[in-house]
């Protein structure tokens, strides 16, 4: 006799914003695991979410990368452009994760992403968004590290021990110049697709932390962030959520550290 699965009004209705006209095999295989699972995730979760869903959705792609949860990316990607996420702010979702995952981890990734939107009908290779030469991916790589974490910089490559100076011009010119300096997604929200990357690799705690007040410096407050973390914690766990709330409290100390 299956299991009647008694959803709530709200996880049916974002449920089926994501995934329209879907048939769950869980419901009739796992009946009571997505019970609770979907009552959480798409209600309980969500109802703490001051972001919008194209938002929420774009965090949980970064996220399921960085977690190499392969699987549950397509499930996402397919979640997404039925949300309105463009194709080019997928593609720089994907990209923006090799200088923070690793081409080892974001290859099948890369695949994955081009199959989907190829079932879509959506033609590639897409419109360029690159905004940098070989000549000027430095420069450009330099100024956004600054526009994100101001003087530091300066202090970062003047304390550089000199064999280790070619990482910090690595990160100018590669992480920022060939990445983060592309058209297709803003500084801001870069910046917090970043965090949703950091916190779901997991022992990466000394960059969560600067890249939290990168965000605050950029204009991407710490509700929010503590917004991104609430609704990836499904999908990253409670031990690297409450890492992440370590972090945003010890950079930004206004809330009692949660232990569990």
């Amino acid at each position: 006799m299956s299991k009647k699965v008694n959803l709530t009004e709200a996880a049916i209705r974002n449920h089926e914003e994501l995934f329209p006209n879907h048939t769950s095999t869980l419901q009739k295989t796992d009946p009571e695991f997505i019970e609770v699972f979907d009552n959480f995730a798409f209600d309980e979760v969500i109802s703490h979410s001051s972001l919008n869903t194209r938002t929420r959705v774009m965090m949980i792609l970064a996220s399921t990368i960085a977690s190499q949860a392969l699987s549950e990316y397509k499930v996402m990607l397919g979640a997404a452009l039925n949300v309105g996420v463009t194709a080019i702010e997928i593609k720089e979702i994907v990209y923006q994760s090799v200088p923070y995952v690793g081409i080892a981890k974001v290859f099948d990734f890369i695949h994955a992403t081009n199959e989907v939107l190829q079932s879509r009908g959506i033609q590639l290779p897409l419109e360029g968004q690159s905004t940098t030469t070989t000549e000027t991916r430095h420069e450009k790589g330099l100024e956004v590290q600054k526009q994100i974490f101001g003087e530091m910089i300066d202090k970062m490559y003047k304390e550089s021990p000199e064999d280790q100076l070619h990482i910090q011009k690595y990160l100018s010119a590669n992480c920022f110049g060939d990445y983060l300096t592309r058209k297709g997604l803003d500084i801001k929200k870069r910046e917090l697709l970043t965090f949703a990357m950091l916190i779901s690799l997991g022992g990466a705690e000394t960059q969560v932390k600067g890249h939290i007040q990168g965000n605050i410096n950029v204009g991407n407050d710490k509700a929010l962030l503590l917004t991104v973390v609430t609704q990836l914690l499904p999908y990253i766990g409670y031990p690297r959520a409450l890492n992440a709330i370590k972090c945003l409290n010890e950079v930004m100390p206004n809330y009692k550290t949660i232990v569990g």
